[in-house]
């Protein structure tokens, strides 16, 4: 289910626009969500296609990202990961 979740460039899509709710608990489970796409080592075409056409904004956003969370070790653990992925994103192949 979760692999079928993670494939669908609309639930991509919703999930980086959850991350600009003006809920911060929205923001922050949408995170948590966001971040299984990015970790997947095996994005579909329209997915990846999405990350990278987005790449230099989502690396600004996520860097102002919950930055008073300072003390939240995994949280920034975990962010820093991902900026370092989406940094690290490279147009798939063409097969």
């Amino acid at each position: 289910v979760m692999t079928k979740y993670i494939s669908n460039p609309d639930n991509l899509k919703l999930m980086m626009n959850m991350l600009k709710e003006k809920s911060r608990n929205i923001q922050f489970e949408a995170f948590h969500v966001f971040k299984v796409f990015v970790a997947n080592p095996n994005k579909p075409k329209p997915i990846l296609d999405i990350l990278l056409r987005n790449q230099e904004k989502l690396i600004d956003f996520l860097t102002k990202f919950h930055t008073d969370r300072s003390e939240d070790e995994q949280f920034n653990d975990e962010k820093a990961y991902l900026i370092k992925q989406i940094k690290e994103l490279k147009p798939a192949a063409e097969q």
